[in-house]
């Protein structure tokens, strides 16, 4: 049993994935901290357009 604990302990295979999911994790936060303030910022972008657009007055035939 104790050559089997000590086997487990030298192993390094899963070191690797576990530094991959970190990784992807913090990727993956950093790309919806990104999408949240552009989204924020669009959103403001296209009100204040649609406030000028909407304060233009149309011709009619």
């Amino acid at each position: 049993m104790l050559q089997l604990i000590k086997s487990f302990r030298a192993r390094e295979e899963g070191a690797a994935t576990v530094d991959l999911v970190v990784l992807m994790a913090a990727i993956v936060g950093l790309a919806v901290a990104l999408i949240a303030i552009i989204a924020a910022g669009a959103t403001d972008k296209s009100t204040s357009l649609g406030a000028l657009l909407g304060s233009y007055e149309t011709i009619e035939h």
